[in-house]
């Protein structure tokens, strides 16, 4: 099982050693590994490149990079389960959509547990589960939790204005097709 959460861990040492602690895997998984979440341009400048050490906690990256890190050590540890902790509550729009087609991508036939506050990042799931203060309200796919306009889920989809409820309506709707 992996755990992605909303601040990534990253370990003291180097690039190398973030994506596999353990050396299990060659340079060439690695490199495809960041280059699957786009970071390999961004490792390949650095001055060490694979072995370039890395601040404490990471902090010579930006919050996107660590977390494209994260999702890079996920794709090369290939869990059958992967957890995602808040993953894209802190990147830009760029890096969210890039974690979000790798999930989709790669962890297609994994389970896939996504805590969010970002319904766009959870509209094309098969189910989603949802809490109001840590209580079950909803457990549905998307798309029946939007026919039922008394549903929390619908209520929230609304609350985000015509036009983002509208997108993500449809996308849920293609889902379901």
């Amino acid at each position: 099982m992996t755990v992605v959460p909303q601040e990534p861990v990253l370990f003291t040492g180097t690039m190398r050693k973030n994506l596999d602690p353990f050396r299990d895997h060659t340079d060439e998984e690695l490199w495809n590994a960041l280059d699957e979440v786009q970071l390999k341009e961004a490792i390949e400048g650095l001055p060490g490149k694979l072995n370039t050490e890395l601040a404490e906690s990471g902090s010579n990256l930006s919050a996107g990079q660590r977390q494209l890190v994260s999702f890079a050590r996920a794709i090369l540890r290939k869990n059958q389960i992967l957890i995602i902790d808040k993953a894209t509550s802190n990147v830009d729009p760029r890096t969210d959509e890039v974690i979000k087609k790798k999930v989709r991508e790669k962890f297609a036939q994994c389970t896939v547990l996504t805590i969010t506050n970002r319904l766009s990042t959870v509209i094309d799931s098969e189910q989603v589960m949802v809490l109001d203060s840590g209580r079950q309200i909803e457990y549905s796919s998307p798309y029946k939790l939007l026919q039922n306009k008394n549903s929390l889920f619908y209520k929230m989809v609304q609350h985000l204005g015509e036009a983002e409820a509208t997108a993500l309506t449809e996308t849920a709707t293609q889902v379901h097709m």
